[in-house]
């Protein structure tokens, strides 16, 4: 097999060559493992490796792209990512200016390469045995995956990035059932390699199971309007999947209803609100140095005292848009292209405390957690994972889960409340465009929302 840093340097010296405005490769070597279980049985157990790569190649405004599971023959890749280009292009090539980048990133600290695979299932066996502990279960499904993945990226403008990540995530849920009834709670987990992270859960593990079969003798809430506090990962969740989605510039440059709605300079939010998205924080899931087209990462904010200030770049939107790329065009591996993506999404934290959030509610709900949900443009439904009623000022009653509706302009219009406990929520996974799960992390403290509908009774 040829060595990746060998062939890289001679396809680095051999770009140029070629007749196209720009060419780019993405050359990886990856490890990965995974351990499922569905409910008391292990389900499936791997490793893989794999090598390969991607070449991406610009003529006249039209993209050529091609991919390989081998090194071998790389100038015939380039030479059919080139033609495939010349077929589509019709108009002038346009990319943000960006300065080319020679540099090599070191790995984190943490590598789950060093635990052997009986080691990790040792401790989903803990875990799976605690679940089943519970009584009234039905099912529950635990799936844990880690990876490590090298990558080589280089372009005709100079470009030449070595860097190295790890990642690993664990998720478990747990399906009780009685008199017709069915719930569900989850737990779910994420870090940049750190196995220790996902180490010592036995009590939550334990609390997650009970709280399934709780929430089957809970009271469900009445529909309606409610002052509702959302937790931080219910919020974290809110921005990155009602809000980021709609910054991303290439669906808002293809979506004209959605560019007369997110214009720069309109207001959002009361002078409170700051939603940030940034791959330059250390040591989260969506943390990188350098994104998949060779672009520094960026702290971009999208809202900046309420006001839309920004939104998320390729350098080709970024050209398109007449403004500047952002680092956040990104594959999930060698077989895409990139494409914009969000990286560690959040809502920037406020002056307030839990406590006084809550103080001067009559009746309203706090929601925690999440179980799913769909995004319509600017309308969302997400489904909490816990809720709880808030009556006078404290917390009450648990309620089954609880699924809030609304538009996302006006939800933000409507935060009156930004708490000081930012918390990053590291157990996600985003989709788009068949690219999934892709790292990120989202976030935010606890925020209150006023006149937001709450599906129920």
């Amino acid at each position: 097999m040829p060595d990746i840093k060998a062939v890289s340097r001679q396809l680095a010296k051999d770009l140029k060559k070629y007749r196209a405005d720009y060419i780019e490769a993405r050359l990886e070597e990856s490890q990965r493992s995974h351990i499922t279980y569905r409910g008391r049985e292990l389900e499936s157990v791997g490793q893989a490796t794999a090598v390969g790569g991607n070449i991406r190649a610009l003529v006249k405004g039209g993209w050529g792209f091609t991919s390989f599971n081998e090194l071998s023959d790389l100038p015939s890749r380039v030479e059919l990512a080139v033609k495939q280009a010349k077929l589509v292009g019709k108009e002038e090539s346009r990319l943000a200016s960006v300065e080319p980048a020679v540099d090599t990133v070191a790995s984190e600290k943490h590598s789950p390469l060093a635990i052997s695979l009986s080691e990790k299932k040792q401790l989903l066996d803990e875990y799976n045995d605690i679940i089943w502990r519970t009584p009234r279960l039905q099912t529950s499904v635990i799936g844990y995956a880690d990876s490590h993945k090298k990558t080589i990226f280089l372009n005709s403008a100079g470009s030449y990035i070595q860097q190295q990540r790890t990642d690993i995530t664990l998720r478990l849920s747990a399906v009780a059932a009685g008199d017709g009834e069915v719930q569900q709670a989850g737990l779910s987990l994420g870090s940049r390699g750190d196995f220790s992270s996902i180490k010592g859960l036995h009590q939550e593990v334990a609390e997650m199971a009970k709280s399934a079969v709780a929430l089957l003798s809970a009271p469900q809430v009445k529909g309606g309007e409610y002052t509702v506090v959302l937790d931080p990962v219910l919020a974290g969740v809110f921005v990155h999947e009602a809000f980021g989605h709609l910054s991303e510039a290439d669906f808002v440059y293809e979506n004209e209803s959605l560019r007369q709605v997110m214009v720069l300079g309109r207001k959002f939010g009361s002078p409170e609100l700051n939603i940030v998205d940034s791959a330059a924080l250390r040591g989260l899931r969506g943390s990188y140095k350098y994104d998949d087209e060779g672009v520094p990462a960026n702290k971009t904010y999208l809202i900046k005292e309420g006001e839309l200030v920004g939104r998320l770049h390729s350098r080709e939107t970024a050209a398109r848009m007449n403004e500047k790329p952002t680092g956040n065009a990104r594959a999930i591996n060698y077989s895409f292209p990139p494409i914009v993506r969000m990286t560690n999404t959040y809502i920037e934290p406020g002056k307030s405390s839990f406590e006084e959030i809550i103080a001067d509610i009559k009746e309203g709900v706090y929601a925690k957690n999440w179980f799913g949900g769909t995004t319509s443009m600017e309308m969302f439904t997400f489904s909490a994972g816990e809720a709880y009623m808030i009556r006078n000022g404290k917390l009450a009653e648990a309620l089954r889960p609880v699924v809030l509706t609304g538009n996302v302009f006006t939800t933000l219009n409507n935060i009156d409340a930004i708490g000081n406990d930012l918390d990053m929520n590291q157990g996600g996974g985003c989709g788009k465009a068949g690219q999934m799960p892709l790292p990120v992390s989202n976030g935010s403290p606890h925020i209150r929302i006023r006149k937001c509908l709450v599906g129920g009774s």
